[in-house]
């Protein structure tokens, strides 16, 4: 099982701070167009991912058992 968490405006966005799902050995690219196909209104155009406390590309792959955590561009000054 994977645990998906988001954060700020994302969190906001799907209505809730995580869930998980069974599949494993996804790429993060493809974890990210299975959240888009369950959550269409989402946006992870700019969103960094991590997997495991670890930022990662979109080639990265996720197992069985990872964390993995999606937090939208921080902006400020």
């Amino acid at each position: 099982m994977i645990k998906l968490l988001f954060f700020a405006q994302l969190q906001e966005e799907i209505g809730h701070h995580s869930f998980e799902i069974e599949d494993a050995n996804y790429t993060v690219q493809q974890l990210k167009e299975y959240v888009l196909k369950e959550y269409p209104m989402v946006n992870l155009q700019h969103a960094m991912v991590a997997i495991n406390e670890q930022f990662s590309s979109d080639k990265d792959l996720v197992h069985d058992g990872d964390i993995v955590a999606f937090l939208p561009p921080v902006s400020g000054g």
